[in-house]
């Protein structure tokens, strides 16, 4: 499981959008175990508190979270109580590693000993070396990292706020860093008291994940400014660090609890502001309009292509990200783009609709309704136990069937399924997608005897932005030459 299903799993299981710091700091450690018994060592005595912590919140939080410095500062016995502590921690709950880590010389070893030997789920990385010190942490698939954007601390303002408040540094580290990665690979670490910097950082980046610190500091505001500023409109977003008074008492449970059921109350409060849809109107008028022309647009207001450089599993560099997952909460967008397929598929044969595992299953289930056509899947992975079935639905042998997937790149998803609906008697010949990256796919699909459609290409959908000024020459031209 990789670390965004891991974490969500955790939150949806737990209810809390809270992380457990374990930091064996000995300044911080209770009293109660600074007493020594049965020659008992300081590396002993912290590890009874670290594995106390474990123990009483398991049940209470989304992600643990041990900084490495304080590990690394006990030497070497510091470094086997990490892998002690990592041990301990349930597996089905996410560790994030908080390093800091801003070396790039040794970004590709510190990588593989982090997500390879130790099985850490992310990582927090410094942003200032710039996008070739974060690739080696995202080449790892399934694992993320966290990169600093801005700290509380009073004397970084004179870098962080530079040059001026409009325009400051650490806005520019969001703005970049959104290139570096995905959604899935890359969020943010935020360090702040303030609601107003949050806020800020929310308004640019909507669709990542933010890890907050120093939230609790003395003279901070009020946990319901920070919710509101920094939890997206679904109420998710943000994780949230326990306050280490908290983990100093002998009852962390208790505290915690409380503290998850006021948080809820700020999630919900912030989800039903944000209930009611928000209507996109377009802001060009093109000599030369796309048919699909508003659409397009709507998808890159709304953050669903981004143009920059995007790391991907195999370690190949692509210039744009296209993420459509979101579009299922905006239903003015998901509307426009149901019909979009819908024009293509009323022109087809078929019996059946199947999705592709797990992307384009809510895509095929509207068309399913709108198109009044029964719909199928095939499963990603087939069960060891129960029916054990390839394909799920109720389906004849011999009936024709047309796939729906979201975006060709290699055509191997869509191909895998297509072969498992055969494979259990159904006939496919038209697969559907929405967005074609014109990589030579469909001349792959014929040769499989498959007919190939697509609402919108790659090339489309920049050259509509370019037009319409929402990428400049730059971009488009590096984009072209894809």
């Amino acid at each position: 499981m990789n670390f965004w299903d891991k974490l969500n799993s955790a939150i949806a299981e737990n209810q809390s959008l809270l992380v457990v710091g374990l930091d064996p700091n000995p300044e911080m450690m209770p009293s109660r175990y600074q007493t020594q018994r049965n020659n008992s060592t300081i590396i002993d005595n912290l590890w009874d508190w670290l594995n106390f912590i474990i123990e009483e919140t398991s049940d209470l939080v989304c992600a643990y979270k041990p900084t490495f410095g304080f590990y690394q500062a006990l030497g070497i016995p510091g470094i086997e109580l990490l892998e002690k502590t990592l041990k301990a921690i349930p597996s089905h709950i996410p560790i994030i590693l908080d390093a800091k880590h801003g070396d790039i010389n040794t970004s590709s070893i510190f990588a593989q000993r982090v997500f390879a030997e130790w099985q850490v789920d992310a990582i927090t990385v410094s942003p200032y070396s710039g996008q070739d010190h974060i690739a080696p942490f995202l080449i790892y698939p399934g694992k993320a990292v966290f990169v600093l954007c801005c700290t509380s601390n009073p004397a970084a303002v004179a870098l962080q706020h530079y040059p001026n408040s409009e325009s400051p540094l650490y806005l520019q580290v969001v703005k970049e860093a959104k290139t570096w990665g995905t959604p899935e690979e890359l969020g943010l670490e935020v360090g702040t008291t303030s609601p107003d910097i949050l806020a800020k950082i929310r308004a640019i980046a909507p669709e990542r994940v933010i890890l907050v610190r120093s939230i609790w500091a003395e003279g901070g505001s009020n946990l319901s400014e920070i919710l509101a500023a920094g939890l997206n409109k679904n109420g998710d977003g943000l994780l949230i660090p326990v306050p280490q008074d908290m983990l100093a008492s002998e009852q962390p449970a208790v505290a915690i609890k409380s503290l998850i059921e006021e948080i809820n109350l700020g999630r919900n409060k912030v989800i039903l502001e944000a209930s009611t849809c928000e209507i996109w109107m377009p802001d060009v008028c093109l000599l030369s309009k796309h048919p699909q022309e508003d659409l397009i647009l709507q998808l890159y207001d709304l953050g669903s292509i981004m143009f920059g450089e995007f790391v991907q599993a195999s370690g190949a560099i692509f210039p744009y990200y296209i993420d459509l997952r979101n579009v299922i909460s905006n239903p003015q967008l998901f509307h426009q783009m149901l019909s979009a397929y819908a024009d293509i598929l009323e022109n087809l044969k078929f019996e059946r609709i199947a999705g592709i595992p797990y992307g384009s299953l809510p895509t095929a289930t509207g068309l399913s309704l709108r198109l009044n056509h029964p719909m199928i899947y095939p499963r990603k992975e087939v069960k060891a136990h129960g029916t054990r079935r390839v394909v799920e639905g109720n389906f004849e042998t011999g009936e024709t069937v047309v796939v729906v997937d979201d975006i060709l790149i290699t055509g191997k998803s869509v191909m895998a399924g297509a072969e498992k609906l055969k494979s259990v008697g159904l006939q496919v010949n038209d697969i559907v997608v929405f967005i074609d990256h014109e990589q030579g796919v469909k001349d792959r699909l014929i040769e499989k005897s498959y007919r190939a459609h697509a609402v919108l290409t790659i090339s489309e959908i920049t050259n509509t932005l370019y037009q319409a000024g929402r990428i400049n020459e730059e971009q488009f031209q590096s984009l072209s030459c894809h």
